[in-house]
């Protein structure tokens, strides 16, 4: 598993982030203090507080895991 911070401090960007994950069949789950989502739901991103980074805990590893924090690191704060 590989953990990044994540910033979605506007709709806009949420909506690209669930769009940019959601192409990946990995898991991947967003944790905000003692919350815990997944990363593929609208609704779920939506509930948190997006004026604050957020903990996104990709499960893949290797090359594999490489590979989605490269496509994922214009949200990284």
């Amino acid at each position: 598993m590989t953990s990044v911070s994540i910033l979605l401090n506007t709709t806009e960007k949420a909506i690209t982030f669930i769009k940019d994950v959601s192409k990946y069949s990995e898991n991947m789950d967003m944790e905000a203090g003692r919350t815990f989502i997944d990363a593929k739901s609208m609704l779920g991103i939506f509930s948190l507080d997006l004026k604050n980074p957020v903990t996104l805990h990709i499960h893949a590893d290797g090359a594999r895991a490489d590979e989605i924090v490269d496509e994922l690191n214009k949200y990284r704060c």
